[in-house]
Order: structure tokens, then sequence, then C-alpha cells
């Protein structure tokens, strides 16, 4: 049974006052790197994994895609995403992200945004995706950031008055499960190392293109509150490859 959190009737409310839930990509905090590491997507067949409320999906017909399509395992998300749809050429499917099964060659452009890192075996995956996109097509992806991922507390260290001292980064090549803390609620996440993200898609047939590694907009740093402590380590890793 894949892991399912967002069909959790209390952690999907939590979820759904989340900024980046309510406003959409511009409360993203990494939206802003993000969205300049996309190709034109314009007469581009999309698919996007890990859909959500559909954001992205909505952001790549707003560029013209010709068609998109959204996948994510949690009925919640969907239901919200075709609330908040109102296009004929944007269709999302039910199922989680490893039992994918697409046609060759049936995507220009493949988009999954913070959900891999929920995944055990990323590398059929990989290879998945690089079956349903077309030579030289793009897979763009965010997880969260191995040094976010370390360790499963996900936390600063503190002094006795509470300000934060530093982000520690601990047993960082002892890959796996991690059980962290998210909305109160105990969530099973997937630490890797950085060489390791790499290699998984270079093995999967991918040249890599491009990477970042998340930073606040001097934007979000003047209007969110502590957003400039983002500045001391990177959250999100962001990767670019190519279907050799």
């Amino acid at each position: 049974m894949k892991q399912n959190k967002y069909d959790d009737k209390a952690f999907f409310q939590n979820y759904s006052k989340m900024a980046r839930s309510v406003e959409g990509l511009d409360a993203a905090g990494e939206w802003h790197e993000l969205q300049t590491l996309l190709p034109d997507l314009k007469d581009k067949r999309v698919l996007d994994l890990g859909c959500g409320f559909g954001w992205h999906c909505r952001y790549a017909r707003e560029q013209q895609a010709s068609t998109v399509i959204g996948v994510d395992l949690s009925e919640n998300m969907l239901r919200r995403a075709r609330e908040l749809t109102n296009d004929l050429q944007i269709e999302y499917r039910q199922t989680a992200i490893e039992h994918i099964h697409f046609d060759q060659n049936q995507f220009d452009v493949v988009i999954s945004s913070l959900a891999l890192h929920y995944i055990k075996h990323l590398h059929d995956v990989y290879r998945k995706i690089n079956h349903c996109l077309v030579t030289s097509g793009t897979f763009i992806l965010s997880v969260e950031h191995p040094i976010f991922t370390a360790r499963a507390e996900q936390d600063w260290h503190y002094d006795a008055q509470g300000e934060k001292l530093h982000w520690p980064v601990d047993h960082y090549h002892e890959q796996g499960q991690r059980i962290a803390n998210f909305l109160d609620h105990d969530v099973v996440k997937y630490h890797r190392t950085m060489a390791t993200h790499l290699n998984e898609l270079i093995g999967a047939g991918f040249i890599i293109q491009q990477v970042a590694e998340s930073k606040p907009s001097l934007e979000m740093m003047e209007q969110v509150p502590g957003m400039s402590d983002e500045n001391r380590r990177p959250m999100f890793l962001m990767i670019v490859a190519m279907k050799k």
C-alpha cells in the first residue's frame, strides 16, 4: 500500500491551510527558481507527477502547452484540482507515481514537484519517465534537499532562548527511510545523497542539464517573517534532465 497521507482528513485540512495551497505557485518558496528551469511549454505535451492541486498543470496551459496530464494518488488532491480547473486540455488521473504506464514518446515535458522524496525506489520510476518522453524531452524535478532529509528531525538546533543556532547534518550517507513530522503527522520520506539523485537519473538514460538549490527571493524575505533563514541552508533540490 503506497503512502497516501493527503487522504487523511486531519492531514489534508492542515495542508489546505498552507500558503502554497491557498495562494498557489507565487506562495511556493522555490517557484521563482523552478519557473526559470522550465523549457518553453508552447505546444508541448506535459505530464505532471504528483500534481496535487494542479497548480503546475494550469501553469503549463497558461504557457500554451497543448495537453496536460496530472497524476496523483490522493483523491482529495485531485478533487481540489478539478474544482480549480476549467480546461478540457487538462486531464487528472488517480494513481501512484510508481504505477504509471504511458506510451513511448507520449510527452515532451515531465514535471514532478516535491513528490519523489516520498518514493522508496526511484530507479524504475525514472525509467518509466524516460520511456514516455520523446528523445531530447525534458524532465524537471524538485525534491527536498539531501541536507534537509539527512536527519528525520528536519529542524534547526536552538539555544536556550529558542534562537536558531545552525542546521545540523548527520547520517548523510545512511540512505533510506526517514520518519519526519510534517503538519503534526508522521510522514515517511526517503533520504538520498546528492550523488544518488544525479546518478539514478544518469543510470535511467538522462543527461543532467542543470541543478539548482533553493534560496528565498528578495520579495519573500521582505514579506514572510523568518524567510531569510532559508539562506542558511537549501530546503529543496531542483534538477533538469534531458532524455538521451
